[in-house]
């Protein structure tokens, strides 16, 4: 299992931040989804062998979400 962290710009309103993690919970291969409103970060555990980076990185943006790097 894998870990990332994404920094998020549009982390100040808690009804699209539980509509994110729910988004990524209900994507096969994606263990957890942490967000933290405070500072935009978000915490994902996935399964490598399941998902790619760059396919959580999509259903990121397909949210809505811009990350920061």
């Amino acid at each position: 299992m894998k870990e990332m962290t994404v920094y998020l710009q549009e982390t100040t309103n808690a009804q699209p931040i539980e509509t994110l993690e729910s988004a990524l919970l209900n994507t096969n291969g994606i263990e957890r989804a942490l967000v933290d409103v405070s500072d935009g970060e978000v915490k994902i555990m996935y399964h490598e062998e399941q998902i790619t980076k760059e396919s959580v990185l999509e259903k990121i943006k397909e949210q809505g979400f811009h990350s920061v790097h």
